[in-house]
């Protein structure tokens, strides 16, 4: 996947503005604080304008990927839903808000909250180069989302990699929060890891106990049938571009992005019959399936006994919907 060619431009264009090996000890830097959580006084992990730059190397690109990614799912199970209006919570550049545009084009208002004026400013910046009027015309709202905010109800609510700087108390009722202006369909992304697994699952749980219905990627409303120490993530390639390969000290041309995700939706979805939650297990003669089903998890093997099985098993990937056909074996 790669990002739409505009934001490429307009991101290529604030990177040059520093010298690539001060954007590359910045990305080293907060990469750092990222993977330790290490805040530094609670001042935030962007703690300088180099900073907000680094994290447009670092982050967008596969912020974007991985809410894309997700919002494809959302899409694919609601098939007539168009939303019109989308709330981008903790944006950062905006990112998500780039990544739906692609997906629903008809969107016409966009609201984006975001407490860091820097960053703010640079998703600004970054808006000003699309094409697109909602885009660059997006309303943007400078709160602290675990504050005192209101806006009105959105079609679509996203928040993405925004849970795990929030302790639990704060997430959930920020969750309450999201779901009382959510019109339609919440999104919530979070970090492929085990915690982040949690923070969704806890999450679902959280929101279908309000009355939430779950799009994706779970094929029921049931609790999770994951087990302790074990977690459900997707992953989305993304390319990068050579200064995005500097910076990150990268040798290849691509990055994969892992991230557990929720949606969650006052909308009735279609009914799938299960969706496979690990890298397909091809050998000789078979292939393997790890899937969720609305019974629970299960492992369901395609056979060349059964040809035409095994022929759509042969084009079934990781995050891939499963039809009552494909799981005979």
């Amino acid at each position: 996947m790669e990002i739409p060619q505009q934001l490429r431009s307009a991101l290529d264009a604030e990177l040059s503005s520093l010298p690539p090996k001060k954007i590359a000890s910045a990305v080293a830097n907060l990469s750092g604080r990222y993977r330790t959580g290490a805040s530094r006084g609670g001042r935030g992990y962007l703690q300088s304008p180099e900073d907000i730059v680094a994290y447009a190397a670092f982050r967008l690109p596969a912020t974007f990927a991985a809410v894309h990614a997700a919002l494809e799912q959302v899409r694919d199970r609601l098939l007539d839903w168009k939303p019109r209006t989308l709330l981008d919570v903790g944006a950062g550049p905006g990112t998500a808000m780039w990544a739906t545009i692609t997906l629903w084009p008809a969107l016409n208002g966009i609201t984006l909250l975001e407490r860091d004026e820097g960053m703010a400013a640079l998703g600004k910046r970054l808006a000003t180069c699309s094409p697109l009027a909602p885009v660059r015309e997006a309303g943007w709202l400078s709160v602290d989302i675990t504050g005192a905010w209101v806006v009105p109800p959105h079609d679509l609510v996203v928040m993405s990699y925004v849970l795990g700087e929030l302790s639990q108390a704060t997430g959930l009722t920020l969750l309450h929060k999201l779901w009382a202006v959510t019109a339609g369909t919440l999104v919530i992304i979070e970090p492929g890891t085990v915690a982040g697994f949690l923070r969704i699952k806890q999450a679902r749980e959280e929101l279908l106990a309000a009355g939430a219905r779950t799009i994706a990627p779970c094929p029921h409303d049931r609790l999770c049938p994951m087990g302790t120490g074990d977690w459900c993530h997707f992953a989305q390639r993304v390319e990068r571009s050579r200064l995005h390969r500097y910076v990150k000290a990268g040798e290849l041309s691509y990055e994969d992005e892992k991230f557990s995700f929720v949606a969650l939706s006052r909308i009735p979805g279609t009914t799938i019959n299960g969706r496979v939650i690990r890298h397909p297990q091809v050998r000789p003669g078979h292939i393997r399936l790890e899937v969720c089903a609305p019974e629970g998890l299960i492992t369901t093997i395609a056979t060349r006994k059964h040809r035409e099985v095994f022929r759509r098993a042969r084009d079934l990937r990781w995050g891939s919907v499963v039809e009552p056909g494909d799981r005979k074996e």
